[in-house]
């Protein structure tokens, strides 16, 4: 206290100072007019920035849940989008749909939303790891997209987390088409820049074209049908007299990968088992016996 009353003791001009300064502004600015606005306008100026900087500071801290809410959103369009695309190509057909069964196909796929928590692009064989796992619905084998595209495969699965087989990884293979003509092929990639792939065993009697987009065909249980993967850069090598390669540019940008959506197809089951019997015809052999 004694120090407190010393300091004062000892600063009494500068307090005496400071307290005629702060009565001739108040004078001052609330006598005469043009002086009040300057204080206003520089006031105002001040409060404006500060508010800025804040709104600037609050709306970063708030990116992850709108972009989490975006990808939702974006997911939801692709779904939509492939389930009107099945129900063109069944108009096309003209195949009555006397048992409602194609009115149904709207739910042939869910999705679950997560974050990348690691990542990978530079390796030989490139991995991501999410935040959700088997508690949130994540299975093996769930096709995963992002903002822009395809992104990998689940393949191994905990409580709460997960590991995805990325699209750069050279045990991946997507079967997809080229979206203007139709002609399919399997999307490998062979190493090196993480941002091109090459999509293998095309048919020569097809046109391929730079800028060309390629998507999901829909023949896996993985994807549906018309899910980006990417855009023709060139023609990339020569496999046979029939069959080609091109090189394709990757949609997603697998170095800014913060927020990927899980795929979950709820006729998987039902599919993989057609497919096991379609492997296994011993149930055919029994029945030629008898």
């Amino acid at each position: 206290m004694n120090n407190l009353l010393q300091f004062i003791v000892k600063h009494v001009p500068w307090f005496v100072f400071i307290i005629y300064v702060v009565i001739s502004c108040i004078l001052l600015f609330s006598n005469n007019p043009y002086q009040q606005s300057v204080y206003l306008s520089s006031a105002n100026g001040v409060s404006a920035s500060v508010y800025e900087t804040y709104s600037g500071v609050t709306s970063y801290f708030g990116l992850k849940a709108v972009n989490e809410d975006l990808l939702k959103r974006n997911t939801a369009l692709r779904m939509e989008i492939s389930r009107l695309q099945k129900e063109l190509k069944n108009c096309k057909l003209q195949i009555p749909d006397t048992t409602g069964i194609l009115a149904k196909s709207e739910g042939d796929y869910s999705f679950v939303v997560a974050n990348v928590i690691s990542n990978s692009v530079a390796q030989p064989a490139n991995f991501i790891t999410i935040d959700r796992g088997s508690d949130d619905g994540i299975v093996p084998e769930m096709g995963v997209v992002g903002h822009n595209g395809v992104v990998g495969i689940v393949n191994v699965v905990g409580k709460h987390s997960a590991r995805i087989i990325s699209l750069i990884n050279p045990y991946t293979r997507l079967s997809c088409k080229v979206k203007k003509n139709n002609k399919f092929g399997t999307l490998i990639w062979t190493g090196g820049d993480y941002r091109y792939a090459t999509l293998t065993e095309l048919p020569r009697d097809g046109k391929y074209n730079k800028g060309d987009s390629v998507v999901t065909n829909g023949y896996s249980s993985l994807f549906p049908e018309g899910i980006m993967v990417g855009v023709i850069e060139g023609e990339d090598k020569e496999m046979s007299s029939n069959f080609m390669a091109v090189k394709v540019k990757l949609s997603t940008d697998f170095s800014q990968l913060k927020n990927v959506s899980a795929l979950h197809n709820k006729m998987r089951v039902e599919l993989k088992a057609l497919e096991s019997k379609d492997n296994n015809p011993s149930g055919a052999k029994k029945e030629e016996k008898k």
